[in-house]
């Protein structure tokens, strides 16, 4: 049976409602999903082969120290096996430290039934269990040194954090901090052949997503000078070179740009791609 840590003393342990897979499905990979803890028992964590996608890992006895790195005024999922006893305790025990925290209905192994995007356990890239990696590349980014950022924030490490600098400097403040390089040769994360740096992201990170490997197409499209390889690659060179004219050398504000164009288009990757639209003004008469 689940155990976790004996709640402290006054910490309420009164029911809170719970988020069903669906609704967190809904929300995820985009700006403003909840974060999600991975809150399993060690034996139980050890043995899975998967986990989802973008969760943090916090081990049930740990959960009192969770408030001293989650970020502030987050909306926490805290995340078992099956959605019982762990995640419940820990989201009341998060609640009684003042963290906005509630469980995930049917837990991980719910969330693997229903097709949520997941990583395998024995993925290559590694980032710290809660959170706050630095990943570094070269300034002035166009395609893939936003769209790695993108898929690293939405779908490996919500709370990391994204380094541009000059090209030569990439290098050296890598091996000086222990940041992930990427997107330049030597880089921990680089093109390979015909593959752009965001296919060898998801295959490092172990991700498990139909929608991303649509997604990975037109990026390889847009960034390899291949736009024939998707019909919305064209678009997506187009609007990042637009990006980039609009934020000049303002590295950041292009990223923060570029996020939402795309959390636009993993929503259509995932829910809308064999949508049309041919609006007929005749129609409206």
């Amino acid at each position: 049976m689940d155990t976790v840590t004996p709640v402290p003393p006054g910490v309420s342990l009164a029911p809170e409602p719970s988020i069903g897979v669906g609704a967190l499905l809904a929300r995820h990979g985009r700006a403003g999903a909840p974060l999600v803890l991975d809150v399993r028992r060690e034996a139980a964590y050890a043995a899975s082969d998967v986990r989802i996608a973008g969760a943090l890992r916090c081990a049930p006895e740990s959960i009192a120290d969770a408030p001293a790195w989650l970020p502030h005024s987050a909306d926490v999922v805290c995340a078992c096996v099956h959605g019982h006893e762990v995640s419940r305790d820990a989201a009341a025990m998060l609640r009684g430290l003042g963290v906005r925290a509630r469980r995930l209905d049917g837990g991980v192994e719910s969330w693997r039934a229903a097709g949520g995007p997941v990583r395998r356990s024995d993925a290559p890239l590694r980032v710290p269990p809660t959170g706050g990696s630095v990943w570094v590349t070269r300034a002035r980014p166009k395609v893939d040194r936003i769209a790695c950022p993108w898929l690293v924030r939405r779908f490996v490490d919500p709370l990391a954090r994204i380094v541009y600098l000059p090209v030569d400097a990439v290098l050296p403040f890598a091996a000086r901090t222990g940041a992930i390089a990427f997107d330049l040769p030597g880089g921990a994360i680089t093109h390979d052949g015909e593959r752009c740096s965001f296919d060898m992201l998801l295959e490092a990170a172990g991700l498990a997503d139909i929608a991303l490997q649509r997604l990975a197409v037109i990026v390889r499209g847009a960034d390899t000078d291949r736009c024939g390889l998707a019909p919305q690659a064209a678009g997506l060179l187009a609007a990042s070179l637009g990006l980039s004219s609009l934020h000049g050398s303002d590295d950041d504000a292009m990223l923060e740009a570029g996020m939402t164009l795309y959390d636009a288009l993993y929503a259509w990757c995932r829910d809308a791609a064999g949508e049309t639209h041919a609006w007929a003004p005749e129609a409206a008469r």
